[in-house]
C-alpha cells in the first residue's frame, strides 16, 4: 500500500541519489562499495514503485519519501562522492603522532640558575640555596648468571632460646 507522498519530494530524493552514485563512480571518484550500491539501487526501486523507501512511521516522518536514518546514509554517500569524508567523524580529537606529553604546570627547576664554580644552585630571588650533589660513582659491570656469587643462608640464633 502506498503513501501519499508529495511529486516534488520523491523527484528531489531520486534525484539526490542518483547524483551521488553517479558522482562517486565516475571517473576519478572513490567508487561505491558493493552495500551502498545495493542501498541505492533498492531504496530507488522502492521510491519509484511505493513513493516512499520505509513503511515503519516511528523510522520518520510519513509524509516524506527516506527515513531519517536513510537520508543520513545518503549524505555520508554524498560527502564520500564529493571526497569530504564519508564516515562521521567523531568530535573526540585523536592523539597527534609525533607529539611528546607535556604537562600544563611550570617545572620548579625553570626559575634556578647553575653556578659553575661552586657547583651550588641559587634561586632567582635571595631565598635558600641548594647544593648539589655529586654523580654517582660508575656501578659495577653486569656479571652473568653463573659468575655471581650463590646466596648463603646464615641461621642466627635466639638469645631467649638458649
Amino acid at each position: 500500500m502506498a503513501r501519499e507522498i508529495d511529486d516534488k519530494k520523491k523527484r528531489k530524493a531520486l534525484r539526490k541519489l542518483r547524483k551521488a552514485a553517479k558522482r562517486a563512480e565516475a571517473e576519478g571518484g572513490p567508487g561505491l562499495s558493493d552495500w551502498e550500491r545495493e542501498f541505492v539501487d533498492e531504496v530507488e526501486e522502492r521510491v519509484e514503485k511505493y513513493g516512499s523507501a520505509f513503511a515503519d512511521p516511528d523510522k520518520g516522518a510519513l509524509s516524506e519519501p527516506l527515513s531519517q536514518r536513510q537520508m543520513q546514509k545518503l549524505r555520508e554517500i554524498d560527502k564520500k562522492s564529493r571526497g569530504k569524508g564519508g564516515m562521521k567523524r567523531s568530535s573526540f580529537k585523536g592523539k597527534a603522532k609525533g607529539k611528546t606529553f607535556s604537562p600544563r604546570s611550570r617545572d620548579i627547576h625553570d626559575d634556578v640558575e647553575v653556578d659553575a664554580e661552586n657547583t651550588e644552585r641559587s634561586t632567582v630571588s635571595d631565598g635558600p640555596r641548594l647544593v648539589e650533589t655529586p654523580a654517582a660513582p660508575p656501578s659495577e659491570p653486569k656479571l652473568s648468571e653463573k659468575a655471581r656469587p650463590r646466596p648463603k643462608l646464615r641461621l642466627i640464633k635466639n638469645e631467649d632460646d638458649a
